[in-house]
């Protein structure tokens, strides 16, 4: 694990400290601290942000095959209605 330094607004600040007053104990631990929910909030974005850049990779690859999945489709559909 790295120490880094970073800036921040002071009401963010404020309300980051509200929260981790706000937090529940866990069990006999204590609450979490400032950097624990930072850690927190930066795991949660990255997994998001990582979702987001995948979902966005899908659409790619349905768009350029979508006429294809389409034609294919209709085809299936046609089979189907015939008696």
């Amino acid at each position: 694990m790295k120490t880094i330094a970073i800036t921040i607004e002071n009401t963010m600040l404020e309300r980051l400290d509200g929260l981790v007053r706000a937090a529940p104990r866990r069990g006999r631990r204590a609450r979490p601290n400032r950097s624990e929910m930072v850690r927190e909030a930066l795991r949660r974005y990255l997994a998001e942000r990582e979702r987001e850049v995948r979902e966005e990779a899908e659409r790619k690859i349905w768009a350029r095959h979508l006429g294809r999945i389409n034609r294919q489709a209709a085809s299936l559909v046609a089979e189907q209605a015939e008696p």
